[in-house]
């Protein structure tokens, strides 16, 4: 069985228990469409990274998984709530193979049902914390860790948005941004597990920085996917990046990088949204003459060797190998 397999099976099997609990949480009442749009992204799917990143990130510091189940929901609900707000603000139309909340219910219900979800992180919290009776320390920086998550998130997609009418972008600047809006939760994430294991405070620490530095590879590939996928099994349109004007690495590279000619045609297709298939594939070969989409993907790489180093110094077992497979699959996954 290939590693690749392995995870993606192991991915599965956690996620049925999270998506058990988060029904629970989000059972539907009145008004019913508040509560199937809230349910609407979360029923279509996605990879569950950030639950199973909790869930192991707690295993490895020597806590039961089952236990943290509702800190695993909590986090899932907190990244489908930035999912739909995200949705709303780039005007996307499809996410994950299925029309986004706010083409389906509108934008104020969007809205609404993404702020439902936000309360309902800190409903499925005080749940576990109420169940477990933790120490009071240990249940306060775990909701410090979820607000400040929260809190970056907001701060990086505003860079994000920004980005698009910004000439000089750099490096810098972008790593800035995902490090708030992709990085800030998976690190959040590991640490929520690491304190509801009852892991010290250097196990907690390496942990969130291990998901951080594979938070980061996440998104790199993330954007190299959104340049060069199938559009069936990324679940997006391919090109939606460039019709933003989203000042992604490749973007940045590229722009650093292009002669007069090229650049000039790059920076035409940027922030077009009528920009058409042959004009993407177009702009996407140029990126990859320049040697922008390599560079990305060389990036991610280095990303993911920092991760792995993090993860030096825990015993071997199986939730330390579950990690250094979920941090592979980062960067070899194909959506």
């Amino acid at each position: 069985m290939s590693s690749a397999k392995s995870i993606t099976e192991k991915l599965r099997e956690s996620a049925r228990l999270v998506d058990e609990y988060m029904d629970q949480v989000l059972r539907v009442r009145r008004p019913e469409a508040l509560y199937r749009a809230a349910r609407h992204l979360i029923e279509a799917g996605g990879k569950r990274l950030r639950p199973f990143l909790l869930l192991k990130a707690c295993s490895l510091v020597g806590g039961e998984q089952r236990e943290a189940v509702p800190l695993a929901a909590a986090i899932e609900l907190l990244h489908n709530f930035t999912l739909i707000h995200d949705d709303v603000m780039d005007n996307d139309d499809f996410r994950r193979n299925v029309p986004t909340v706010h083409r389906l219910w509108g934008v104020p219900i969007a809205i609404a049902s993404g702020d439902l979800l936000f309360a309902k992180v800190y409903e499925a919290v005080g749940r576990w914390a109420e169940e477990r009776r933790p120490p009071l320390e240990r249940a306060l920086a775990i909701m410090e860790k979820v607000t400040r998550a929260s809190i970056e998130i907001c701060e990086g997609q505003v860079l994000d948005i920004s980005f698009a009418s910004l000439k000089g972008v750099t490096e810098e600047d972008y790593f800035r941004m995902i490090g708030g809006k992709t990085a800030a939760l998976l690190r959040s994430s590991a640490e929520i597990g690491a304190i509801a294991g009852g892991g010290g405070g250097e196990e907690v620490r390496r942990l969130g920085e291990f998901a951080y530095n594979a938070g980061l590879a996440f998104q790199l590939v993330d954007d190299y996917l959104g340049a060069t996928a199938d559009e069936k099994v990324l679940g997006k349109p391919v090109g939606s990046d460039f019709r933003e004007g989203k000042k992604t690495l490749i973007i940045v590279h590229a722009l650093a990088h292009a002669p007069p000619e090229e650049k000039k045609r790059i920076l035409s297709a940027l922030g077009n949204p009528r920009l058409s298939r042959e004009e993407v594939k177009e702009v996407t070969e140029i990126l990859e003459a320049l040697g922008s989409l390599s560079y990305t993907l060389e990036r991610a790489r280095e990303y993911v060797e920092k991760a792995k180093d993090n993860l030096r110094g825990f015993p071997d077992c199986e939730a330390k190998r579950d990690l250094l497979d979920l941090v592979e699959f980062f960067i070899s996954r194909k959506y």
